[in-house]
């Protein structure tokens, strides 16, 4: 017979919910630490350490207030708040990648964002500006070939149905 598996509170298999340790500083200890807001969220919220201001049509740089000691095979990836276009922000490259050996007691994670208005945008001390996932990594080895053995679906950005 099947052992029953226990739930948590939003009906999620306890069993396949694993957590790791990270190592977390904050240089600002009056913020708040990253917390995850429901038991569904797939990220934490990081924090502006310091008031900034991002210049219109310009790029800006805002220091997340945590320095991260990731366990070995995981990686962290930043990406923007879902409401952060709200304030004319975007994240300049897309997401931020923090690899495992970037893991130094100065090494403050930093959110590179765009400012796509035309007036400067400030972002407050403490403000919810970016999200934090931390995910396994899992090396590949590269092999390179000639041809494949799929056929093409139909070109970059298509299902190949027109």
């Amino acid at each position: 017979m099947e052992k029953p598996i226990k739930m948590t509170n939003d009906k999620t298999p306890a069993a396949i919910v694993k957590k790791i340790t990270l190592r977390m500083k904050l240089f600002d200890k009056t913020l708040p630490k990253p917390e995850y807001k429901s038991n569904g969220a797939a990220a934490v919220d990081l924090y502006a350490r310091v008031e900034t201001k991002i210049p219109a049509k310009g790029i800006g740089y805002i220091p997340l207030n945590i320095a991260l000691q990731l366990p070995e095979n995981y990686w962290a990836l930043i990406s923007a708040r879902s409401s952060l276009h709200k304030r004319g922000l975007m994240i300049a490259n897309g997401v931020g990648v923090g690899d495992y050996d970037y893991c130094g007691p100065n090494d403050e994670y930093l959110a590179a964002v765009y400012n796509f208005t035309n007036s400067d945008v400030v972002i407050k001390k403490a403000e919810r500006v970016a999200q934090l996932i931390v995910m396994f990594r899992e090396p590949v080895e590269i092999e390179l070939a000639d041809d494949f053995d799929a056929p093409n679906r139909g070109g970059f950005g298509t299902t190949g149905k027109t």
